[in-house]
């Protein structure tokens, strides 16, 4: 199975742990007990949708899960960042590197008319003395270079709030965060990276072009597969008054999931329903229903986690990327 494909089940119960891509239960079961020991199962289940549409590993702390709130928020650490910039053909490397205080004499940055750095000029000294900056060089074949500098007083405020993570034992900056912080600014702006999942549950990949490129890949596959199948099974021709009862408890909790999803125009639901039940006829059968029941609880999900991450700032990805350290 490929890693961005889901695993196939006749079932979907979003309240017990899916087997998803190329992870199987022990692994997924793993990942809930440790980075995931603070997700609710469908917040876990989530996440590993997402990431594995995405095409990152969290074995390899590309991503990882937070609960801030109660609500999910997903975070794609460097490690992630990285990987997807691997994958542009025209990647041709990022070099991260601080500047400590016995170095600046021999450390230069050339800007050109509109003071953009070009060209950065660094000669390591030893001892090296303590951080006082750090920079990004995230080269691409027939782009400029993407370079980012910054001076270890832009970070102090992670430092401050974060010690664990961001000060060495002598109360110094920790380099290695510094330039994962610096060389995470320079992936996302050389590569047209998302920072996060964005509201649309879309993740911008690496391409040739300046523009953004955006990459939707299906995540409900599972919940598809079971509505073929349901499809499959012989239904009377007119539905029996215990059907007919089901049915409208199906339109009625349909209605309420369209509110929750923000749909309320007529054709844009109709739209939603042929997309994702497939119905063989005008109307639905109860079977397509219930799987589309599913699917929205699925997007339903997804719409909750983008806005758990709207309202997620910097700090707070800093300081949980660093705990995967």
């Amino acid at each position: 199975m490929s890693k961005n494909q889901l695993a196939v089940s006749t079932e979907i119960n979003l309240n017990q742990i899916q087997a998803i891509g190329q992870w199987g239960l022990a692994e997924i079961n793993t990942l809930k007990e440790t980075i995931g020991k603070d997700c609710t199962v469908p917040q876990f289940n989530l996440f590993m949708y997402q990431v594995n549409r995405m095409g990152l590993d969290p074995f390899l702390k590309q991503a990882f899960p937070i609960v801030y709130g109660g609500k999910l928020d997903i975070r794609v650490a460097y490690e992630g960042f990285l990987s997807k910039a691997k994958e542009c053909p025209d990647y041709e490397g990022v070099f991260n590197q601080v500047v400590c205080e016995n170095e600046t004499d021999d450390f230069e940055a050339e800007t050109d008319d509109e003071g953009v750095i070009t060209k950065i000029r660094h000669k390591v000294r030893f001892p090296r003395g303590k951080v006082v900056g750090a920079y990004s060089i995230a080269k691409r074949k027939g782009a400029r270079d993407v370079i980012i500098l910054m001076e270890v007083s832009e970070v102090m405020k992670y430092a401050k709030n974060n010690a664990k993570f961001w000060r060495l034992d002598d109360g110094s900056i920790d380099p290695d965060m510094f330039k994962k912080h610096v060389g995470t600014r320079a992936v996302k702006a050389q590569f047209n990276i998302a920072a996060v999942v964005d509201e649309s549950g879309e993740f911008i990949t690496p391409g040739a072009s300046d523009e953004k490129t955006y990459e939707r890949r299906d995540i409900t596959t599972e919940a598809e597969q079971m509505v073929k199948e349901q499809k499959q099974v012989s239904k009377p021709e007119s539905p029996t008054n215990d059907e007919e009862t089901k049915l409208q408890e199906a339109r009625q909790q349909m209605a309420v999931k369209f509110q929750a999803l923000g749909i309320t125009d007529p054709e844009e639901m109709g739209k939603y329903i042929a997309q994702h039940a497939k119905p063989k006829n005008k109307k639905p059968t109860l079977a397509e229903m219930m799987g589309l029941l599913k699917i929205m609880d699925m997007h339903i999900e997804e719409k909750k986690a983008a806005e758990a991450d709207k309202s997620g700032d910097d700090l707070l990805d800093d300081e949980l990327m660093a705990a995967l350290e």
